[in-house]
């Protein structure tokens, strides 16, 4: 069983950047796509990024693509989020997943860990 913990949110300007990471515990983390989820207040939780198993395929949300970057570290049993330019509407609560899928739909997505919270001002 692979547990995650995030790390790294925090209140930050609008305009500024973050970088959110997800350690991943347990042997099998190189076997699994990761993603990246947001939760805001009063909304449902929403897809934002996601990467192979491998690393070499990645896939973004419209409203975050080309601000955002994922990536993971398998030696380091982590992945990492990379916001640039960030905007008040990326306020969440900010979740990463495994799955065995690569794949946006986060009803395939597992081994959620407590999230991260980041905040931005204008």
């Amino acid at each position: 069983q692979v547990q995650l913990v995030e790390s790294g949110g925090e209140l930050v300007q609008a305009g500024g950047s973050l970088r959110l990471s997800c350690a991943a515990s347990g042997r099998t983390f190189s076997s699994y796509a990761m993603g990246w989820f947001r939760q805001a207040p009063g909304k449902e939780r929403e897809f934002v990024a996601v990467i192979s198993s491998t690393g070499d395929s990645t896939y973004y949300a419209d409203s975050v693509k080309g601000r955002f970057t994922i990536s993971r570290d398998n030696a380091k049993n982590t992945v990492y989020l990379q916001m640039n330019s960030l905007k008040p509407e990326d306020t969440a609560n900010y979740y990463c997943a495994g799955s065995k899928y690569y794949s946006g739909d986060q009803t395939r997505f597992g081994n959620w860990g407590q999230g991260t919270q980041v905040t931005v001002s204008s």
